[in-house]
């Protein structure tokens, strides 16, 4: 059936997220000696853009979600699971990637 993931998890395949902005960085490190056994967070692009406009532009969730083509509860959730990724790391020290993710680029015109 088309849209749906065979045989790798429940419900639906992700969607695709429209994003405006790529990051200036890609990581972040905990401060301190290099230690090649500091765990390591990936934030997805999609993940970090529902961040970027829902806790620095201001948007409402719905606006954010109409912003990134994708419904309101589908937002949260992004949303959601990048606050905790963020803070876990935050919390223990680990370092955050940002890569990867379902998404497309779009050209801002603002």
């Amino acid at each position: 059936m088309p849209g749906y993931s065979h045989g790798r998890g429940r419900g639906r395949c992700r969607g695709r997220r429209w994003i405006e902005h790529l990051p200036n960085t890609e990581s972040f490190h905990p401060q301190g000696p290099c230690n090649d056994s500091v765990s390591i967070t990936i934030l997805t692009l999609d993940e970090l853009e529902a961040l970027r406009l829902v806790d620095l532009e201001d948007f409402t969730q719905e606006e954010a979600a109409a912003q990134m083509g994708v419904s309101r509860k589908t937002l949260w959730t992004d949303l959601q699971r990048a606050r905790k990724k963020v803070v876990n790391s935050l919390v223990h020290g680990h370092a955050i990637h940002i890569q990867g993710g379902n998404y497309k680029l779009r050209n801002s015109w603002r």
